[in-house]
């Protein structure tokens, strides 16, 4: 029901998305992309077409207690994208074959 091109952004709860709709949506093009760090199955099952799509972007839900999480996420995010900028090698890059 989205428009067409659109971009999907999913952090609720994966059961909200119907993923198989999603998968066929993202493949043909109807949905311009999807952002996704929650799933029907966490974690993610290495086999999942999601991994694939040139048009996601799969990020890890987390939660924590630490009291400075923001601001390190935002230094993190921040170098990084001064790295990507520079053509730098990026920090904390995930690595799907060791699933972190």
């Amino acid at each position: 029901m989205m428009k067409p091109g659109a971009v999907l952004i999913n952090v609720a709860r994966g059961q909200v998305v119907d993923e198989a709709a999603l998968v066929r949506a993202l493949q043909s093009g109807r949905l311009g992309g999807a952002a996704l760090d929650v799933f029907t199955v966490e974690p993610l099952p290495p086999d999942s077409p999601l991994w694939d799509l040139p048009n996601v972007l799969v990020t890890p839900h987390s939660m924590s207690t630490a009291l400075d999480e923001n601001e390190r996420v935002v230094d993190l995010f921040c170098d990084n994208l001064t790295r990507y900028l520079a053509g730098a090698p990026l920090r904390n890059v995930f690595e799907q074959d060791r699933g972190y």
